[in-house]
């Protein structure tokens, strides 16, 4: 076993990523029962909602499960205390410093990961007192770093940055790319795309649909006035980026997105109008598949083309 396995009580070293509208009790809890680690997604729970999904956690595995809390949500305050009550012990923070609240998370027995898209916050999460990093490249979909770093250069710069245990991702689609992540200095694998795809993923069928007949290059970052988003191309991305192309305003770009723009497009399944965030690996993908197939194929590929690599002559 190594240090991500050691440090979240897990068989496999792939994490689940906490997605909004993607990452309920089913998703986090197949992922769980599989092996690896099921992460609720925070960002797109009222806190009611969330207490729901980890009492329904708490019946559904046995084994450890954590939460993914964006530090930019509105009522951050109450939903730290929720995270402490309910006894969560793994939370996973992103979209902010994870400075003021590890050492409460700390205290109350919790383990702390936090999501970077450099290595200059890599340090910086060091210094909070996180247990561990994960480096985000900017293939990965949704929100992303204003850096544009592919997780081939980010993992080994975040490596030579910190000592602390690192998770690669952003692209991570198969057991092959797991290998090469490990290979760069990573020890496990945060993975979105594929999980957001599974059939426990609460996005709806029409928004998987889309995603499995994605091609290469349909997806694109954009939305660098307001905050880097990785979206499919679709009738709402056209308008955004015609905007953006004529130099249009923060408040302008709002405007176009409307309210719940995520809501619409990944959980109500408006694929035109709505916002549809997934990773550029989403091309690859096909089919729709259990979450514990996706972790069997993953754990296989990662095997396979280790022994081919060793039978490697150069």
């Amino acid at each position: 076993m190594n240090r991500i396995c050691n440090l979240f009580g897990i068989r496999y070293p792939i994490i689940q990523g906490g997605m909004v509208w993607c990452s309920g009790w089913r998703l986090a809890s197949a992922v769980s029962n599989a092996g690896g680690l099921g992460l609720l997604g925070a960002g797109s729970m009222h806190p009611e909602t969330l207490i729901d999904h980890i009492h329904k956690m708490k019946a559904a595995t046995d084994k450890p499960w954590g939460v993914n809390v964006p530090l930019m949500y509105p009522e951050i305050d109450r939903l730290m205390q929720i995270l402490v009550s309910e006894g969560v012990k793994i939370v996973f923070t992103s979209a902010g410093s994870p400075k003021k609240y590890t050492p409460m998370l700390h205290e109350a027995g919790a383990v702390v990961a936090h999501v970077v898209s450099s290595s200059k916050f890599a340090r910086k999460c060091e210094e909070a007192g996180v247990d561990a990093v994960v480096a985000e490249g900017f293939e990965a979909g949704g929100h992303n770093g204003r850096e544009e770093t592919t997780t081939l250069t980010l993992i080994p710069s975040v490596r030579r940055a910190t000592s602390l245990p690192l998770l690669a991702a952003g692209g991570i689609g198969s057991g092959e790319a797991m290998l090469a992540a490990m290979a760069l200095g990573a020890e496990g694998v945060q993975v979105g795309t594929l999980f957001a795809l599974a059939g426990e993923s609460s996005a709806s069928e029409a928004f998987k649909q889309r995603c499995v007949a994605l091609g290469e290059g349909d997806t694109m970052l954009c939305l660098k006035k307001l905050s880097p988003t990785r979206l499919i191309k679709n009738e709402l991305f056209n308008r955004i980026s015609e905007a953006e192309d004529r130099g249009a305003s923060p408040d302008e770009l709002k405007a176009i997105l409307g309210t719940a723009a995520s809501k619409r497009g990944i959980f109500e399944g408006d694929t035109d109008g709505g916002e549809l965030e997934i990773g550029q690996v989403a091309a690859s993908v096909g089919t729709i598949k259990p979450a514990a197939e996706i972790i069997e194929q993953l754990i296989k590929g990662y095997a396979d083309a280790k022994a081919k690599l060793a039978e490697t002559d150069f």
